[in-house]
């Protein structure tokens, strides 16, 4: 088994707030980030996917391809965006990285499944330098 990654960046906001919390509760659970304009990071987004090597091109998965199905699939629909409010499949859902990399693995892994016979094996998604969450579709 290989594992291969391509990285992306992409730039967003986001509010962690629950709304059935006041403000004040908000607050001391989210601190900062329960700012009600929300504030932004500068993401990086690493897929890995598992195959073998295919015998006639050695590829798992043509690099180019799979950067394209993540800047169509994912990136294109969040960068320079409002996770809370511009993006549909995060709306109704907390905006905290880890409900986001779930919702972002649901997508690469239906539209990988339609162009490859690799599959997913971990998507991480650096918020900060410092911190980071990984997704491994359990």
């Amino acid at each position: 088994m290989v594992y291969i990654s391509r990285k992306e960046h992409f730039n967003a906001a986001h509010r962690l707030f629950n709304p059935a919390w006041s403000d004040e509760k908000n607050k001391e659970v989210f601190g900062p980030c329960a700012n009600v304009n929300g504030h932004g990071h500068n993401f990086e987004l690493i897929v890995t996917v598992k195959g073998e090597p295919n015998p006639d091109t050695g590829f798992v998965i043509d690099l180019k391809v799979l950067g394209d199905l993540v800047k169509t699939e994912v990136i294109d629909k969040v960068d320079h965006k409002n996770l809370n409010l511009d993006v549909d499949f995060m709306q109704g859902k907390m905006a905290s990285c880890e409900i986001f990399i779930v919702e972002i693995w649901k997508i690469l892994d239906r539209a990988l499944g339609q162009i490859s016979e690799a599959r997913l094996h971990r998507i991480r998604l650096y918020e900060t330098p410092k911190n980071y969450v990984d997704y491994y579709g359990e």
